[in-house]
């Protein structure tokens, strides 16, 4: 055995559940972190071919013998996440099938047997390699024994590295720890001693024991008394941070050797995970190959050419106008897309074969952008690309405009995979093509060191954008087939496609809000903060952090002896729901929570938005997201503006600075109507729901009637509120304990409130069990347009994630579908503006709200249209009904 790996299993599964979101197999369970450490396996496997490899795991009660010395060791840790658990059983039984020797030990942990291991095959005389991340490990580095961090490119760890990382030798790591601590394990070192000064002064004194001798040496009279009062703290971290290498473990050779895979067990193994790029892979190679050797499977480069002469410019333009599409994929100089210049465009229109025109380079800049103008003209073409919405706003910003779209990767991402929050490139090509692509780091650098995409050499930058519009060809080809398979491209090519255009420009038009009226409001909200700290300082008769949870819950379960209603591990919560709850016990709670609302405020909103005005044009410029939201409803971020509070006197303050930048124009706003409960009437059939729809009745009212038996006439404000809550409670398979704490009643009483409701509307009742069994047997919940929500946890044993499955699955398609109306909303008012633009602008949606800016001439005109065009996007048995408002602000609409 010349060479021995030694692979941290712990330490992989949780940094793949925490890098990789959203992934579940058919039975509901998640395989986010168990995807992630095959993949890391095999990555070791491809990369260094060893013979001789060993996965570790701890074992069960491997915290017990430290805790034995230290109770609190890794005490702050939550327990292991409820759905790894069963990822970590099924690494161990996929290392089995698949001839990967692996190891747990009741009672030890992984550093333990690891450092055992190397240790014993170090002697032996073979070269040790830790797959690790674990600093722990550093200690054991020597002339034998190295570690290698898989997700930093296998960074290789010799004593020098150790040296360069921490400041320290390997030998000297557990006195380091000793002073600094390891708050991932809880060990707490020394008060005072970062690891700055625990490098210094052992590159003074050479060891902790040293140090503890001669305190009076060390610089600082706290620092000294520190290590006086508290030297048995430090030689107690010191003894948690040493590894133990007298573990027992089986001592032949032939153990740690790769073993031939069992293929069927490993292909069934990934077809129960739902691992289909794996199966993929594996159907295709041979079976030790596609299991221990991936070297042989990482696809292989493309042809990627730098264009930067005449001649070559000119023979890729002939080339390009013979095509149908095109990919795009732009460089520049800033990830805020309004603020971003060209550095370069890559083109490509199949895989394996891409161009990059440099703006920076011999040809010039305008040379670039007259060849791009010149394509993006053609009638027949059409242009693709990940994320494509960035590249348009570039390019607009350089005096180009891309009007025909055909496919962007990253939606078609999300429509197959809506659950997961990120589409990004890297990852989908690692995914599906097992490659991993160049990193930006690479590049640029990152942090202090980071340089301009401009100063990155042209080879280099080609290389990397061709490799972008390679893979995003690549991505296109297998996204169109799963797409097709899943009955998606529909919602794709007419809905998500048409609408990247009309996001572009609303999000290029911007808003304007009068950044003084602003300012005064951070200068009120500031005084108004002050005003509330100085009151609860003086109803808590002493100052204190009012933004640490642990003094303000001292102070208030403790000094002023209020009842907490809820514990939680570090002590007695201090949430917002938990105070809301106590207003009435003590006047210092309603101080508190005036004092968070204004902070919150202040901090989130008014100042935030200050600093986010586009100089230029003075307005503020979000971003849209189609690919965040499970439901298929956008999202807004840097700012969010879809989340400007309304519900308080202050957050309508905030709205009230938002208006139209030109005199004589107006704010106009457009809301669809309960939209979600006309559209489970539709759904559901449910005559009396229809009804009173149909009748134009307050429908809330109506409901309110009936759970009451009362005439409509007599239902009294608080009946129509506790209606209101059981008619939206129900879009979100509400159950009785979440209707109790909403409306603060009793559990009964709750529960009395949907039993009549059921009665009164049955089709509804009919209709939400019809959502729950439809999902159990597909998996997935499925909008009136087409569009697709996985929820494969309906089937999960855990009691809690299948109920919040269940009201997924009944809400999704009402959510889902009430987010496709608008959508489509937004394109034909998108028409209607193209034929009028003196009408005004689009700029917002809020869900099911529409906002533009208008003149006052037209703005009425516009309002009628728009409304028209809301209310009959699709025909229901319901009419769709929109409420329009017109303001010379936000707040007024």
């Amino acid at each position: 055995m010349k060479t021995l790996y030694i692979l941290d299993g712990h330490n992989i599964l949780f940094r793949s559940y925490f890098a990789i979101r959203g992934m579940t197999n058919p039975e509901g369970e998640s395989t986010n972190a168990l995807f992630g450490f095959i993949r890391s396996l095999y990555k070791l496997i491809h990369d260094f071919s060893p013979s001789h490899l060993i996965a570790v795991f701890d074992g069960p009660e491997s915290k017990k013998s430290r805790e034995e010395i230290y109770s609190a060791y890794k005490g702050h840790r939550k327990g292991m996440p409820e759905d790894l658990l069963p990822q970590l059983l099924y690494a161990m039984e996929f290392c089995s099938i698949a001839g990967i020797p692996h190891l747990e030990i009741p009672g030890v942990e992984a550093d333990d047997t690891m450092g055992s291991i190397a240790g014993w095959a170090a002697k032996r005389g073979a070269l040790v390699y830790l797959c690790s991340s674990d600093k722990d490990l550093c200690q054991l580095v020597d002339d034998k024994i190295f570690m290698i961090q898989l997700h930093k490119e296998n960074l290789l760890v010799d004593k020098k590295k150790v040296k360069e990382i921490y400041g320290v030798a390997p030998e000297q790591i557990t006195d380091y720890l000793g002073m600094a601590g390891d708050p991932s394990d809880n060990i707490p070192g020394l008060e005072g001693f970062g690891p700055k000064t625990a490098a210094a002064l052992l590159q003074e004194f050479q060891t902790l024991d040293a140090i503890l001798q001669h305190p009076e040496k060390v610089a600082g009279a706290k620092k000294q008394e520190e290590l006086v009062r508290h030297k048995e703290q430090a030689l107690l971290s010191r003894k948690l941070a040493t590894i133990d290498l007298s573990v027992d473990f089986p001592k032949q050779e032939e153990f740690f050797a790769l073993k031939s895979p069992d293929v069927e067990k490993v292909k069934a193994f990934y077809t129960k995970m739902h691992f289909m790029s794996l199966l993929k892979e594996l159907e295709s190679k041979a079976p030790q190959e596609a299991l221990t050797r991936e070297a042989e499977r990482k696809p292989e480069k493309g042809e990627y050419r730098l264009v930067d002469d005449e001649e070559s410019l000119r023979e890729l333009l002939t080339l390009l106008r013979e095509q149908r599409e095109l990919c795009i994929d732009t460089e520049t100089t800033d990830l805020r897309a309004m603020h971003a210049c060209l550095v370069g465009i890559g083109i490509g229109f199949e895989a394996k074969r891409a161009w990059y025109l440099p703006a920076n380079g011999k040809l010039g800049k305008k040379r670039v952008l007259d060849a791009l103008r010149e394509l993006f003209s053609l009638p027949h073409l059409s242009f693709f690309g990940h994320n494509l919405k960035y590249d348009l706003h570039v390019l607009c910003n350089e005096g180009l405009e891309v009007e025909r779209i055909s496919f962007d990767t990253m939606i078609a991402s999300y429509l197959v995979h809506p659950e997961r929050q990120r589409h990004n490139l890297d990852q989908l090509a690692l995914e599906n093509f097992a490659f991993v692509k160049t990193p930006i780091t690479d590049l640029i650098g990152s942090k202090k060191r980071q340089k301009s995409m401009e100063e990155v050499p042209l080879p280099q930058i080609a290389a990397y954008c061709c490799e972008d519009v390679d893979y995003t060809c690549r991505l296109k080809e297998f996204f169109n087939e799963r797409l097709k398979e899943l009955e998606l491209l529909s919602v794709l090519k007419n809905i998500e496609i048409p609408l990247i255009q009309v996001l572009l420009k609303m999000e290029r038009a911007g808003i304007y809000f009068d950044q003084a009226a602003m300012e005064r409001l951070s200068k009120e909200f500031a005084e108004k903060i002050h005003e509330s700290q100085a009151e609860i300082y003086h109803l808590a008769e002493e100052k204190f952090n009012l933004n640490s949870p642990k003094q303000l819950s001292h102070i208030l379960f403790t000094k002023l002896e209020i009842k907490p209603p809820k514990k939680i591990r570090t002590g007695f919560s201090t949430a917002a729901p938990v105070l809301e709850s106590l207003q009435d016990t003590h006047p210092v709670i309603s101080h508190i929570l005036n004092y968070r609302l204004l902070e919150k405020l202040r901090s989130t909103y008014v100042d935030a938005l200050i600093a986010q005005v586009f100089f230029p044009t003075q307005r503020i410029h979000c971003t849209f997201n189609q690919s965040v939201a499970a439901t298929g409803r956008l999202s807004c971020q840097d700012p969010n503006l879809q989340n400007i509070p309304v519900r308080s006197k202050e957050g309508r303050k905030i709205r009230s600075a938002f208006k139209p930048q030109k005199p004589h124009w107006s704010f106009l706003s457009l809301d669809y109507s309960q939209i979600e409960l006309r559209l489970l009437a539709h759904l559901s059939k449910d005559p009396t729901l229809t009804e009173a729809f149909r009748s134009q009745e307050d429908v809330h009212a109506t409901t309110a009637a009936l759970i009451f038996d009362v005439p409509l006439k007599k239902v009294t404000p608080e009946m129509r509120q506790r209606a209101k809550a059981v008619n939206f409670g129900i879009l979100y398979g509400q159950q009785a304990f979440g209707l109790a704490t909403g409306l603060r009643i009793e559990y009964k009483e709750a529960a009395a409130f949907i039993d009549v409701y059921f009665k009164r509307f049955e089709r509804v009742q009919e209709y939400i069990e019809f959502c729950k069994k439809s999902v159990r047997k597909t998996g997935r919940a499925v909008t009136m347009l087409g569009r697709q929500r996985p929820i494969p946890e309906i089937n999960s044993k855990n009691p809690q994630i299948r109920a919040l499955a269940e009201r997924l699955a009944i809400n999704t398609p009402l959510q889902g579908t009430a987010a496709d109306l608008i959508k489509l909303a937004m394109i034909k008012v998108d028409r209607l503006l193209k034929e009028h633009p003196q009408w005004g602008m689009m700029l917002l949606q809020i869900h099911d709200e529409l906002l533009f800016e208008s003149p006052d001439l037209h703005v009425k005109t516009l309002g009628q249209a728009v409304k028209e065009i809301m209310e009959g996007i699709i025909e229901l048995n319901v009419p769709l009904t929109v409420e329009i408002s017109i303001g010379k602000n936000w707040e007024e609409c």
